[in-house]
């Protein structure tokens, strides 16, 4: 990273292309589930009609991050931007988020996945302007903080952002 120049985020088509992977093989298997190429998997713990609906779940919700992610695949504008002004994150808004209305920055983990995690001051200022805002109540409640911040599919990463947040913060 450049001495105090701000940090930008652009989307990675290479990543972006392998979580598309991930997200077919998971609707791929929503498919075998459901009973498409054949008798669905039987198991012990569920029975056929849970197994289905899994499938259909599954099927579901991986379908549509396969079609949001095709769509990030096209999209070139930067992702995420810190800065000495703040930090904007185009997929909550297109707002920049001043430090002043930021009161703390935490992380969150499962397993590989690590988040930035902003605590705002009012996040009724900041509301997001994306499909991001019908989960944000999830993503309180999971993270603890109002704007859960992933650098998956971007051609920086989560340590070099947090370095910038140090820097400007």
């Amino acid at each position: 990273m450049k001495d105090n120049c701000e940090f930008v985020a652009y989307p990675s088509r290479w990543r972006i292309a392998l979580l598309i992977l991930v997200a077919l093989g998971f609707v791929l298997m929503g498919v075998w589930a459901v009973g498409a190429f054949g008798p669905p998997p039987v198991s012990d713990r569920a029975s056929p009609a849970v197994s289905k609906a899994i499938g259909w779940v599954g099927i579901t919700f991986f379908g549509c991050c396969g079609l949001a992610l095709i769509k990030a695949f096209f999209d070139k504008r930067e992702r995420l931007r810190i800065n000495s002004s703040g930090v904007h994150w185009n997929a909550w808004s297109e707002e920049m988020i001043p430090w002043s209305e930021i009161s703390d920055i935490t992380t969150w983990q499962y397993k590989f996945q690590k988040m930035i995690v902003l605590h705002l001051r009012d996040a009724s200022r900041f509301p997001s302007a994306s499909p991001l805002a019908k989960l944000s109540g999830a993503s309180r409640a999971l993270t603890g903080g109002d704007i859960a911040i992933t650098l998956s599919g971007t051609d920086r990463s989560y340590h070099e952002a947090m370095e910038a947040i140090s820097r400007f913060r």
